[in-house]
């Protein structure tokens, strides 16, 4: 997730684009640069680091000009520095792009560049962009970017400003958002509203496979085809907090909400054709994987639960043992570890102290590091012999949602991948798994569709003190991560425990009215569940049951049953996971907390 700012018209562009950048920082912020054509030509001005970095190059160096674009970067391809920054340019710098999103054949489409001559300079998969355009152009810019399109495969949205035809911007629109702004004598792109929402509330919001082509007195949109689209204007009624959070009430809500789209991005490019996992980047060979004796996953908070889940499917997969162990405690076990062991850290930031302190023992011991890391260029990234980078983009809300998710799709593809590489599984089985995980984004963005259940619940717990989740296999091990949700934004005292040890002591607890949330999407161990949940209303518990599509039996025993589409049970926490935050959520907003920055809290924990 980047952001993207365009602006064509009677104004210095310089500005305007630096002030949109800054509305559009939440979307990522570890580069941002801009293109603005002058009367010397086109002109770049880019800079790792916050849009304040690129203000100050700026202001040394400044550009005047009436028509630019920039970009406000998080990094999925190449680190943060200044020549990965965008925007990117042709070789003769006649022609400048901005681009969000992933371009899945980038390094074929590089090689072929290379062929003919282009020479590259950053480590970008957008930098393909702005030569396949150069590489098309015959005197009209808007068919060059149309051709250049055609052979791109992936998500994006794309911005192009050319010295050849300086009264013109192209936008281009495929599974990244992007959105046209409508002015007097000038008009704006934005991959968000709030870039533009201080100049005009008149806007365009472009479809997949559409494009815009912008001149200060006008903008014409076309298919890619180059068929033009007659549409009505949307008026936007948002103050400019609210546009921020996408009209969400919280970024929270808003990154639930993301979900679909971080599962979508995490799988973009690494499933081919639906028959096996690539993970390039990964280098672990065949004959590594074939040599593992076993795995140890060490991360904290969050990412422990996720890898907790993540060693289920790996056991389940490939059949070699997993420990997983909390980073805090990892070093102080003495754990063993050799040659043949594959350690995988796992950090939303990766700079989590005590996972990057893990990291460097299991690497002074001679293991194998494979981080799964949200943040290129982060430490974790930067030190681990392999990374597995997530697509869940920037998270602002401290409670994480969309990187837990993003994890878990991250350990699915690397369970499938070393299942590959062992032949764990035949080809039937493994295209039965990627089919139900291809599945598993409209899935979730369905179920985010109908949320009365999810607030009445909240309603129901939001005035207690005390609160229990149970379950069984994975979904003990979901659990866990559903309890440390409600506590850490509702302040609610809640425990998760594994459904077949009530009886050894934690039944003590059950009073008249208790209220337990019981996982039961593991048809294997839904009899043992439904027993366990027998036991604790048998002790006056009130049991809300979250269980899948057509296992109407749960309602028998339970007070209320929520239910998921049904899949397979291998990948039941990554959509069970969505009502679970969204409990917390609405019962954290009914007792009036702060949701986003829950007390005593910080998002990156960066020392031990």
């Amino acid at each position: 997730m980047c952001g993207i700012v365009g602006y064509i018209g009677k104004r210095d562009s310089q500005n305007i684009l630096l002030e949109g950048l800054k509305k559009l920082e939440y979307r990522g912020y570890d580069s941002a640069g801009v293109a603005i054509h002058t009367n010397a030509g086109l002109e770049l001005r880019k800079s790792k680091g916050r849009i304040s970095e690129l203000e100050t190059r700026l202001e040394a160096q400044p550009l005047a000009g009436f028509a630019g674009i920039g970009h406000t970067r998080w990094a999925t391809h190449g680190k943060p520095s200044d020549a990965n920054s965008h925007p990117h340019a042709d070789n003769d710098m006649k022609i400048s792009v901005v681009h969000n999103g992933i371009i899945e054949n980038h390094l074929q489409l590089k090689e072929e560049l290379e062929q003919l001559g282009y020479q590259f300079l950053s480590e970008t998969d957008t930098e393909v962009i702005s030569h396949l355009i150069s590489h098309h152009y015959e005197g009209n810019i808007t068919d060059a970017v149309r051709m250049a399109v055609s052979q791109v495969r992936g998500a994006y949205a794309i911005a192009v400003l050319s010295e050849h035809e300086p009264d013109k911007l192209v936008a281009v629109r495929s599974a990244s958002p992007l959105i046209i702004g409508v002015g007097e004598g000038e008009n704006f792109i934005g991959s968000d509203i709030p870039a533009i929402l201080e100049h005009t509330r008149d806007v365009y919001i472009l479809n997949d496979g559409e494009m815009a082509v912008l001149t200060k007195d006008g903008v014409e949109l076309m298919t890619l085809e180059g068929n033009f689209i007659a549409r009505e204007m949307f008026r936007i009624d948002w103050d400019l907090m609210t546009a921020e959070k996408n009209g969400y009430d919280t970024f929270m809500l808003k990154e639930i909400h993301e979900q679909p789209r971080a599962y979508l991005d995490t799988m973009r490019g690494r499933i081919d054709e639906g028959k096996s996992i690539l993970l390039t980047g990964v280098g672990l060979s065949a004959v590594e994987i074939r040599g593992l004796t076993q795995i140890h996953m060490v991360a904290c908070g969050t990412a422990y639960h996720a890898a907790l889940i993540g060693k289920t499917v790996i056991e389940r997969l490939t059949r070699i043992p997993v420990e997983v162990d909390l980073a805090s405690e990892y070093r102080y076990r003495m754990p063993v570890i050799h040659k043949n062991t594959l350690v995988i850290v796992v950090s939303q930031s990766g700079e989590t102290a005590d996972t990057l302190a893990a990291l460097r023992e299991a690497k002074q011991w001679g293991a194998h590091v494979m981080a799964i890391t949200n943040v290129i260029g982060s430490s974790v990234a930067r030190e681990a012999d392999d990374v597995l980078f997530t697509q869940a983009g920037p998270e602002i809300a401290v409670a994480s949602t969309k990187a837990y998710s993003s994890q878990l799709i991250a350990f699915y593809l690397l369970g499938m991948f070393m299942a590959q590489s062992l032949e764990t599984l035949d080809q039937k089985a493994l295209s039965e798994l990627i089919a139900n995980l291809e599945r598993l984004p409209s899935q979730l963005e369905d179920m985010l569709k109908d949320l009365d259940q999810i607030q009445l619940l909240a309603e129901l717990i939001s005035n207690q003190n005390h609160l229990f989740f149970i379950g069984r296999g994975l979904d003990y091990s979901l659990a866990m991560e559903a309890s440390l949700k409600l506590k850490e934004i509702s302040y609610i005292h809640s425990e998760a425990y594994a459904a077949g040890e009530l009886k050894h002591g934690s039944l003590a607890l059950i009073e008249e009215g208790t209220p337990v949330i019981a996982l039961a999407t593991q048809e294997l161990l839904m009899d043992k569940t439904v027993s366990n949940i027998k036991e604790v209303k048998a002790r006056g518990a009130y049991v809300i049951a979250l269980a899948m599509e057509g296992n109407t039996e749960l309602e028998k025993t339970a007070d209320q049953v929520i239910y998921v589409p049904r899949t397979i049970s291998l990948f039941t926490p990554a959509l069970a996971v969505a009502p679970l935050q969204l409990l917390a959520y609405y019962t954290a907003s009914i007792r009036g907390n702060d949701v986003d920055k829950p007390r005593n809290l910080a998002k990156s924990v960066t020392v031990e």
